[in-house]
């Protein structure tokens, strides 16, 4: 991807965002912190990028939800706005530049359909207003169906009142007890597919660098996209030569058991569900780490290894700040290795510049992580020359490196202590319980009973704690239950 402008360093990029009538799942959860990898990696890269990611706020589901717990449609919307910002927040995204509502740019869309029906692209029914695919060249090229393949839009009933089955609906006449603002065709609301085009060209222009979201919008809410979008640019019978979008990015499912994580399914998690038992961190981890494309399979399996690995890698960081911290106390702090440094930061960018390919970028920093280990804790690791200056170069990268994929924390210790209290929760324990095994294991080991000692490590392995003895005794970390080394625990 480069900048329309030769010399200039600017890039526009829209996400479509949530209909807020509930808790988001963690199919959102991966489609944002994806897009959030993408907007961090080019920020780095010195781009000034336009980041917007909308809000649809008024909707068929919202109206549903509303109607059925006695709320106001607009003011449930704003209550699962806020719960989102609280997700996006935990799951360490950065704020877009701009996350627009739907309802805050309904005279733009307004604008947008008089254009397409003053252009024939569009035609009123009964107070609706509908866009004419039949109108738009090559509809449907981005999915690759036909008008044959398609039906009626997916979030409208069969209407006999439009020209052609695959015809989707611009405006939506006024129903009783809904919502509706005024336009040329009577009072109604905008249809879900318009507000992406208003909203895209009045904050961002005509064309953008970059568009995506689930790939369950390619059809057909971003084939209608471009059909709207494009036609709305063009005067009748023209045709426009640059595409609305330069580059568009689909991500794949989330599946659980081989199968499309849904409502409709009754298969899905939402975040808060999933952070309940585990950090959240460890979920960005597991979203992050396949790439953007595939489709992802969801299973506790996966996060008690995603959680195992954040534990490792800020174990590490930990460990290296206090090998740092006691140094710099009687000797200055070590000079930094730029050279260490910058190869393994310009690995993991390009990992992240090869189509984001996150898998990689996070594979790439298992060899550092695992020589700032030996110079922490083997023997032949603290002989090496220069070791503090090395630690110090590894420790500044893979930082450096995590915060590129926004896996890094403020406070690495603090994530380690709610790591553990996540690991102890999942296993029904307490920090008392593992002492006392502890103890007990110990004095089972001094009458040399391994049979009973072993049985203490295996019951405790089982559930996702394991024992680590040292010369100071036994302590304890979290790691992925022994029997999801052989087989996916079930899905709760």
């Amino acid at each position: 991807m480069r900048p329309r402008n030769e010399g200039d360093n600017k890039l526009s990029m829209y996400c479509c965002g949530v209909t807020v009538y509930d808790l988001s799942h963690i199919g959102h959860a991966r489609v944002y912190c994806c897009f959030d990898v993408l907007y961090r990696l080019l920020r780095h890269l010195g781009y000034e990028v336009q980041y917007v990611r909308n809000f649809t706020d008024i909707d068929d589901k919202i109206i549903a939800r509303a109607a059925e717990i006695g709320e106001d449609p607009l003011q449930l919307s704003q209550r699962f706005i806020t719960e989102f910002h609280r997700d996006m927040l935990t799951l360490n995204c950065l704020t877009p530049t701009i996350e627009p509502k739907a309802t805050d740019y309904i005279p733009e869309m307004v604008s947008m359909i008089e254009q397409l029906v003053n252009t024939d692209h569009a035609y009123e029914a009964d107070g609706s207003v509908w866009f004419a695919v039949e109108t738009f060249e090559n509809y449907g090229r981005l999915s690759g169906r036909t008008l044959e393949d398609n039906r009626a839009g997916e979030r409208v009933a069969v209407n006999t009142s439009k020209r052609h089955p695959a015809d989707f609906v611009l405006w939506k006449a006024a129903k009783p007890n809904e919502p509706t603002w005024e336009s040329p065709w009577g009072p109604g609301r905008p249809g879900w597919h318009i507000e992406c085009s208003a909203m895209i060209r009045k904050l961002m222009g005509p064309v953008i660098d970059i568009h995506g979201g689930g790939r369950d919008l390619i059809h057909p809410h971003h084939d209608n996209e471009i059909a709207q979008s494009q036609a709305a640019c063009c005067s009748h019978g023209e045709e426009r030569s640059e595409e609305f979008v330069r580059l568009w990015m689909h991500l794949g499912f989330v599946n659980v058991d081989s199968e499309k994580m849904s409502k409709s399914l009754g298969n899905f998690f939402t975040i808060r569900e999933i952070l309940q038992k585990y950090n959240s961190l460890a979920l960005r981890w597991f979203l992050t780490n396949s790439q953007y494309r595939q489709p992802l399979n969801f299973s506790h399996m996966s996060l008690e290894e995603a959680s195992d690995r954040v534990y490792y890698v800020h174990q590490t960081l930990v460990d290296a700040e206090a090998a740092l911290g006691s140094s710099e106390t009687s000797n200055g702090a070590p000079e930094q290795d730029c050279s260490e440094l910058e190869g393994i930061i310009n690995s993991v960018q390009a990992a992240l510049c090869d189509d984001l390919n996150t898998p990689q970028a996070i594979a790439l920093l298992s060899e550092p992580l695992k020589m700032l280990n030996d110079l922490l804790h083997t023997k032949k690791g603290r002989k090496v020359e220069g070791r503090l200056t090395s630690i110090k170069a590894l420790h500044s990268a893979i930082k450096a490196a995590l915060q590129f994929m926004g896996l890094d924390a403020q406070d690495s210790g603090t994530l380690l202590s709610d790591l553990r209290t996540a690991a102890l929760s999942r296993a029904g324990l307490t920090e008392e319980d593992i002492l006392q095994s502890i103890e007990r294991r110990a004095a089972a080991r001094a009458e040399k009973d391994y049979s009973a000692s072993d049985h203490e490590r295996a019951s405790l392995a089982e559930r996702g704690i394991l024992l680590m003895d040292g010369p100071q005794g036994s302590t304890w970390r979290p790691g992925v239950p022994q029997p999801a080394r052989e087989a996916a625990l079930p899905v709760a």
